[in-house]
């Protein structure tokens, strides 16, 4: 089981943080993709510096099942992005892109679960 969990970990982090270069960057297809968004610049940077959190997180086990909760929220985005504003495929990509977010999805989601106990733990903490 723990190797499971960390090809997972890898798995997502290694798309969250490849994919820095082309929004820290400006590439510009990451230019087009958040300006279809209405949400350029501020938009393509906030998302990098969340993906960048959770990649980070993901990598380090005692945060995983904090940067796997962050990357399922930002997916959540991404993925609804793609259904509804810029489609599934994206300049030519033929759907890469909405399907690196679909995998980074069910890592994370799969890895909260398997983090299910502490997760509740951590909100008991909080909610006192």
């Amino acid at each position: 089981m723990k190797i499971f969990t960390w090809i997972l970990r890898i798995v997502a982090a290694v798309i969250l943080l490849q994919t820095l270069y082309f929004k820290f960057g400006a590439h510009p297809d990451s230019v087009d993709l958040f300006t279809k968004l209405g949400v350029e610049p501020w938009g393509r940077i906030g998302t990098g510096v969340m993906e960048l959190i959770a990649g980070i997180c993901l990598l380090v086990p005692k945060y995983t099942r904090y940067g796997a909760i962050i990357a399922m929220g930002l997916m959540v985005g991404a993925i609804g992005s793609h259904l509804t504003v810029i489609g599934i495929e994206h300049a030519g990509d033929g759907g890469t892109l909405f399907m690196m977010a679909v995998i980074v999805f069910v890592c994370s989601a799969l890895l909260a679960f398997f983090e299910k106990d502490q997760l509740i733990a951590d909100l008991k903490k909080i909610t006192g």
